[in-house]
């Protein structure tokens, strides 16, 4: 359990907030427990009820892209299965019962879950995860169907760098890591003594990206570290392990470190995003480790068991595997301690190009002594381990004090290294749980910040929070600000407080991530005014985090408003381009498809119209309307097709997109209530079938039990 639960990366990723993943990965081990209990052990209800259980918790825990990745290595299994009964032409009926007891488990375990994964899958089409709406006029290889394949492989592993799952620190660990002020301190000592102008300043600036971590990813929290006690256990337990367990390992584990290596290895990246269902997805392929991180375990633990228990295993055959597979893990640790430096080099390229050499030298001695003082103790680890089974071997310890000295020093590998990346700095006192966006600073707080950089940023954010707090109360309207004090669409303080244009999304919906890209990231400010706009954006969070002032919009839309001129187009590269260019209070643009929408309707100006919203609810808006003659309304609300309902009176009428990502709709003369229910029939669709799963798993499960207990 410890050689699994102590991985690295699991701790990395509570450090980083990345909860839903951890939950997720928690239920690896006892759903593929419960395979192995029907195809292994042939232990047909406990595995189908292990199964469909933990299948259904694992998908609830509502992380698809571990599921997703677990499935792949699983995927091994079924094959060595198939492949075994092939060769030996028999055993099919085992296999056939298996595979059935399997598939009925994984579809209760879906079936289950139905309500969430239905109303995911529909989201998902709208999302930067479903179809490109947009022709990619730089030909950007775009995957049509899912993310940009650029954004898509961003954090793909090194080659070498998928080394740190032996030795943490190969490639510098985390983009912060510890110690990392003190050299950038140094640097700077460096750069004040040394730099004979400001073009020299200029160019460290640009060459310089993390002081610690040299690797091929944009930046780290840390390494996928499986502990060299694991390593070095999982590598002999591909000798010793039954063959049963040794080639769909082996398998699995190759082709999934293969895909971490995302855009480092094309090959096999390209072949599973356009070939493979549903793989185009997901981004940040070197989380895919996580199997890794599950089946190197499995097989140590394998191995280890036959080891000492395994008769078939000759002591000459082990005492030559120990020697050889163990003395040679134990070399290559002493090249890469003694060759390390001109093998690695512990640099960018980069770095190489842009960093003067007093720099350059500082930076790969640091990154170096970080490489030798965890490549030392690797070597102390293995040793240790090659040492207590040699002796257990020869019977100078029994097996159970064996065990114990392997997981206390694996306890202590990996532990140590989790303390980097997971520890007292990562906790906070509760009165900042309880106010995480605090709006006044006392020297209560700042003592009980200390040194921690994470309640420091709160700190820092005061001023601005409190300019925000006392806006929102001030003004208790319905509208959004959009903050360009910090990074708008990677920040979520300003929606603590209110409705905001930006606000962070991994899975953000499609139109509004294409309008973002489209007049978010250019110099014409005259055109992202004109976007704000419709935005409702009443106010602008301008200065910095010291002197935040809020600028009051006087041009915003409001949340509706009546258009007299439409614009049709006929692309939606031609629609989201008219957007920045009309003025989109008089004039909405829609595309030719909706254009039988307007045939009987006859749409007059009418400068004396009216449109007020009433109510809101994040489910439920209410407008009212009052013209003299017939309207096309525009919403500053976005299009989302799926569950959103238009009722005009009381009575549901159909509505289109207006302005590439708002919804619009006609109104005839004379006063009206409009309202926006959201009523997605697919919560009810799937309650039913979840609701289904689950009663089909408890009666399958206690019959069977029931049936078991007779016998």
């Amino acid at each position: 359990a410890t050689f699994f639960g102590l991985s690295t990366y699991f701790y990395i990723i509570i450090s980083a907030g990345h909860n839903g993943k951890v939950h997720t990965i928690a239920y690896f081990a006892p759903l593929l427990a419960g395979i192995l209990l029907v195809y292994i052990r042939k232990k047909y209800l406990l595995g189908f009820v292990v199964t469909a259980l933990f299948m259904g918790l694992q998908i609830a825990a509502n992380h698809f892209q571990m599921t997703y990745y677990l499935f792949i290595g699983i995927g091994f299994l079924f094959l060595s299965e198939l492949i075994r009964v092939l060769l030996k032409k028999s055993d099919w009926k085992h296999f056939g019962i298996s595979s059935g007891v399997l598939a009925l488990a994984f579809l209760l375990g879906i079936g289950m879950n139905s309500q969430r994964l239905l109303a995911n899958r529909e989201y998902a089409e709208e999302t930067v995860r479903g179809k490109q709406i947009l022709e990619d006029e730089k030909q950007n290889h775009a995957s049509k169907d899912g993310m940009n394949r650029d954004a898509m492989l961003m954090w793909s592993y090194g080659k070498l760098e998928t080394l740190n799952l032996f030795i943490p620190r190969i490639y510098g660990g985390s983009s912060q890591e510890k110690g990392s002020d003190r050299i950038m301190q140094n640097i700077q000592d460096l750069v004040q003594e040394n730099a004979t102008s400001q073009e020299e300043v200029d160019s460290i600036v640009k060459g310089f990206s993390s002081p610690t971590y040299w690797g091929e990813q944009p930046g780290t929290a840390g390494p996928a570290y499986q502990g060299a006690v694991v390593c070095f256990l999982a590598f002999l337990g591909f000798f010793f392990a039954p063959k049963k367990y040794r080639y769909w390992i082996l398998g699995a584990s190759v082709l999934t470190i293969m895909l971490a290596w995302g855009s480092n290895f094309l090959i096999v990246s390209d072949l599973f995003i356009d070939f493979v269902p549903l793989y185009n997805k997901f981004r940040a392929p070197s989380s895919i480790l996580v199997v890794v991180e599950l089946l190197f375990p499995l097989i140590a633990i394998v191995g280890l068991y036959s080891f000492f228990n395994n008769k078939n295993l000759t002591t000459e055959y082990k005492q030559k595997i120990l020697m050889y597979a163990g003395g040679g893990v134990l070399v290559f640790l002493l090249l890469m301690l003694v060759f390390g430096k001109s093998l690695l080099g512990f640099y960018t390229e980069t770095e190489k190009r842009y960093l003067p050499p007093y720099i350059l030298d500082y930076l790969i001695d640091e990154r170096y002594g970080m490489f030798r003082e965890d490549s030392i103790k690797a070597i102390f680890y293995v040793g240790a381990v090659l040492g207590v089974l040699f002796l257990t071997m020869k019977q100078k310890l029994t097996q159970n004090i064996a065990l114990i000295i392997i997981g206390a020093v694996s306890f202590f590998d990996l532990w140590s290294v989790n303390k980097r990346y997971l520890n007292n700095d990562n906790f906070v006192d509760k009165e900042f749980v309880q106010e995480p966006f605090v709006t006044e600073v006392s020297d209560y707080l700042i003592e009980k910040a200390g040194d921690n950089t994470e309640v420091q940023r709160l700190l820092a954010q005061a001023e601005m929070n409190k300019t925000l707090s006392i806006l929102t109360e001030k003004d208790k309207g319905h509208y959004r600000i959009f903050n360009s004090i910090m990074s708008p669409f990677n920040e979520t303080t300003t929606s603590y407080f209110k409705s905001s244009v930006g606000g962070y999304h991994a899975v953000k919906l499609r139109r509004y991530d294409d309008l973002i890209n489209q007049y978010f990231s250019e110099t014409d400010n005259k055109k992202t005014l004109n976007i704000l706009n419709m935005l409702n954006t009443k106010y602008i969070l301008l200065g910095s985090l010291q002197e935040p002032r809020a600028e009051i919009n006087p041009n915003a839309n409001g949340n509706a408003w009546f258009v007299s001129d439409i614009q049709f187009v006929k692309t939606p590269n031609e629609e989201i381009k008219a957007v920045g260019e009309i003025d989109n209070k008089k004039t909405a643009v829609v595309s030719v498809e909706d254009q039988k929408y307007f045939e009987g309707k006859n749409l007059q100006s009418d400068s004396t119209a009216v449109i007020e919203l009433k109510n809101y609810q994040p489910n439920q808006l209410e407008f009212k309307t009052q013209s003299k003659t017939p309207q096309l309304a525009v919403f500053s609300e976005i299009y989302y097709p799926k569950g959103w309902k238009m009722l005009l009176d009381g009575k549901e009428v159909p509505y289109i997109k207006a302005n590439y990502l708002l919804r619009a709709v006609f109104v005839p003369a004379g006063n009206h209530e409009v309202r926006m229910v959201f009523e997605p029939e697919v919560i009810e669709k799937g309650k039913m079938i979840s609701m289904s799963a689950f009663g089909i798993f408890l009666l399958l499960s206690v019959g069977g039990f029931l049936k078991f207990r007779r016998k």
